[in-house]
């Protein structure tokens, strides 16, 4: 994508020889503490089976459909291009990147949705927040400690890539009152992630680039599903412009074509337009330390007004073409229903989990988190395969 070489390091960008450190004290070596998180990120065991839980069209579909793997990897060279641009540490906001979908249970929005329901009497389910526990819990490689401890930068931007989750009294900010997802509550136990402030530039990085990919990918998605067409697309601000470009410059070009110039175009109209905003919303606020990123009081990454208004538009597209369709819709219930019957069937019969799931005690909340802990974990074949074994009917899927 054609954006601009590497900054120097920027004032506000975050450091890893000034990191608040890892909850369990390591000696760092010859990497840095970021660098190394991305790495112990890599080699977990949620990251390989991100490659069997769906993006939006279960593996059934075809093989070139984005998987929540892909989709990461895609992530993390989009937040690589725009930290690189704007001086900011690669490695941290690759490490974010990596690990923002790992809490994901298999079948995508329609799992997190029938696992939070599974959740309600319990303090509900977040995949955001699994996250969380995925790196600080439930990963069990390091004999001196549960999870990976991962730094206190990276897990601030798991914890809070979206924004502050509190207000400096520990309020809920959205929805107000609300309680905090349970992993968040867990952790912040033992180690204050600051919910109040937002969080550092390369976590914010993380989150639009994130936006970025799903929008342009799962509109390329959404063409090869044959669920809309390019001229469906063309109303669409921004987009629209860029077929236009690409028409006129290739009278006659094979369709395929057509729809890879064109999201490779939208890609990078968006990534230079976060670099290019970005750096004006720093020059203004006169940012010198990551502290004052955090203190801002606002987003300091993010679009344009104009590419906002574009970026919104894809958005609202998408969702009924595309999340909504009834194709994904129905296959989506049912995946649902695989959901929720595994989940009576763990909380009805705990012993029936893996000894090493098993709950330690019988209180109905830690029992309902470790199957949800558990479910949460399962790649969709593993899902089905395993709903295969205990119930009579499993739907295909297709």
């Amino acid at each position: 994508m054609a954006v601009s070489g590497a900054r120097p390091r920027r004032a506000w960008a975050s450091d890893a020889t000034l990191s608040r450190g890892r909850l369990v004290p390591e000696e760092e070596g010859s990497r840095s503490a970021f660098r190394r998180d991305c790495d112990r990120i890599i080699h977990s065991t949620a990251f390989r089976r991100l490659k069997h839980k769906t993006q939006v069209f279960v593996f059934h579909e075809g093989d070139h459909f984005r998987t929540r793997l892909t989709h990461t990897l895609e992530v993390a060279q989009i937040a690589r291009s725009i930290a690189r641009a704007l001086g900011l540490d690669e490695d941290l906001a690759e490490a974010l990147a990596l690990a923002h979908d790992l809490g994901h249970p298999p079948f995508a929005h329609a799992g997190e949705r029938a696992l939070d329901g599974c959740m309600e009497a319990f303090g509900g389910f977040d995949h955001n927040a699994q996250s969380l526990r995925v790196v600080t819990r439930l990963e069990r490689r390091y004999a001196g400690f549960d999870g990976l401890n991962l730094s206190w930068e990276t897990l601030e931007g798991i914890a809070k890539h979206n924004g502050p989750l509190t207000d400096r009294e520990g309020q809920r900010l959205d929805p107000p009152g609300a309680s905090l997802p349970h992993a968040i509550v867990a952790h912040t136990a033992v180690q204050d992630l600051e919910l109040w402030s937002h969080a550092g530039a390369e976590a914010q990085v993380a989150a639009i680039s994130d936006d970025i990919a799903y929008d342009v990918h799962d509109m390329d998605d959404g063409l090869r599903a044959g669920l809309f067409t390019l001229d469906d697309l063309a109303p669409l601000p921004l987009v629209g412009e860029v077929l236009t470009e690409v028409r006129a410059a290739w009278p006659g070009l094979e369709e395929g074509r057509v729809i890879h110039e064109v999201m490779r175009r939208l890609i990078t109209r968006f990534v230079e337009d976060v670099v290019r905003e970005t750096e004006a919303r720093a020059r203004d606020a006169g940012l010198g330390s990551p502290e004052d990123v955090r203190l801002l009081g606002r987003t300091l990454v993010g679009f344009s007004d104009r590419m906002r208004v574009a970026e919104k538009a894809v958005k609202g597209f998408l969702f009924p073409r595309m999340y909504r369709h009834a194709r994904v819709n129905r296959i989506m219930d049912e995946a649902q229903d695989v959901v929720r019957d595994l989940f009576g069937y763990f909380l009805a019969q705990p012993q029936e989990l893996p000894a090493d799931w098993r709950p330690v005690d019988a209180q109905p909340d830690r029992v309902a988190r470790r199957v949800a802990d558990y479910i949460a974990g399962m790649t969709d074949r593993y899902a089905l395969d395993l709903h295969a074994r205990f119930f009579d009917a499993t739907p295909e899927l297709r």
